[in-house]
């Protein structure tokens, strides 16, 4: 092979290799940092009941955050008082205000408009 149709050849697979459509998990890396916090803390917290991810409809137990975020009754206030009250079908989880303002901005980042 030559030189020349060595370098193209390497050029174009390098090309298709970034051009690959990326895990889903690596939406986080896109998000602004604002609302990446919030991610990070839904996907270790809440993925094991909800479907965390922009666009996912399939989820565990819960609604998905998807879902959650179209609600017309979808606030940040909204937000925040359901998370800092019980629920018999959420585990108690001890959020910390400041944790539960990122996953409120998270989930209000899935809102369609």
């Amino acid at each position: 092979m030559r030189k020349g149709a060595v370098w193209f050849a390497t050029t174009a697979l390098i090309a298709a290799v970034l051009l690959m459509p990326q895990p889903h998990r690596a939406q986080a890396s896109a998000l602004p940092e604002a609302i990446a916090a919030g991610h990070r803390m839904a996907v270790n917290w809440c993925a094991d009941c909800h479907a965390v991810e922009r666009g996912e409809i399939t989820s565990g137990r819960g609604p998905a955050f998807q879902r959650i975020a179209d609600m017309p009754s979808a606030t940040e206030l909204s937000l925040k008082v359901f998370l800092r009250s019980s629920h018999a079908n959420m585990p108690n989880f001890i959020i910390a205000p400041a944790d539960a303002d990122e996953i409120v901005r998270y989930i209000l980042s899935l809102k369609r408009d």
